[in-house]
């Protein structure tokens, strides 16, 4: 019963997983997460890659492998996944609004760089982000630094997506604010289907980017062309 019962669940992360599934909009972290230093962190991933390596038979003795457990180990933690540790979280300074701009300010073509959590492997694209002042203003930096902490995490594009928003949300104390998403999956490109031409685009809409004519605008602006595009 319990070996029919772990096949059904195999085969049910498996179709949840080439679906790009995601089972909430928050990412799914354990309560203990952070009891352990990065640095064990590090030993324990790094021998996970070694296991794995070895695994796979590869020759762990050769010079141009010796160190790949360790880099694997740091990068993960460092670098890919550094955005799973609430202390990497930008802070998200904002000012008063005191020259009374009303209009929507839009962020284009902010580098996303995440990895897919269904294989682990990169999702790499760009973001469009905007909002409108209530009174307060965020540094444009800041912008850039949000996308950046939400995507360096096992991701689903999805959640990502609505992450941003409900970050912007929060730092500016407004509902006023938008994400689009376009980004390529090499989860599609190079496995499975292997279609190395799809993108996939997703979208949330907070406060007046939800009426249709504030929607427009905001998307009439991301096809407008600039001398940087």
């Amino acid at each position: 019963m319990f070996e029919l019962s772990s096949k059904m669940n195999e085969e049910r992360s498996e179709e949840i997983g080439d679906n790009h599934v995601g089972t909430s909009a928050k990412t799914p972290l354990r309560a203990d997460a952070f009891d352990i230093s990065d640095e064990e962190k590090i030993e324990r991933i790094q021998e996970s890659v070694k296991d794995i390596l070895n695994t796979l038979g590869m020759d762990l003795t050769d010079d141009s492998l010796q160190g790949t457990p360790r880099r694997v180990a740091k990068s993960f933690v460092n670098e890919l996944f550094m955005g799973l540790n609430p202390k990497n979280m930008p802070k998200a300074s904002t000012f008063d609004n005191n020259y009374n701009y009303g209009e929507m300010l839009v962020e284009k073509n902010i580098v996303v760089y995440s990895t897919c959590e269904h294989h682990l492997l990169p999702i790499i694209g760009r973001a469009h982000v905007a909002y409108i002042s209530d009174g307060k203003v965020i540094g444009l930096s800041k912008m850039n630094r949000i996308v950046e902490y939400f995507s360096k995490r096992p991701q689903v594009q999805e959640r990502l997506t609505m992450q941003v928003v409900q970050a912007m949300q929060e730092a500016l104390g407004v509902q006023d604010v938008a994400c689009v998403i376009d980004a390529k999956h090499l989860c599609v490109n190079s496995r499975g289907i292997k279609d190395i031409e799809s993108s996939t685009v997703t979208a949330e809409f907070g406060g007046k980017f939800k009426e249709k004519e504030t929607k427009k605008e905001f998307l009439n602006y991301l096809k407008m062309k600039t001398n940087f595009d």
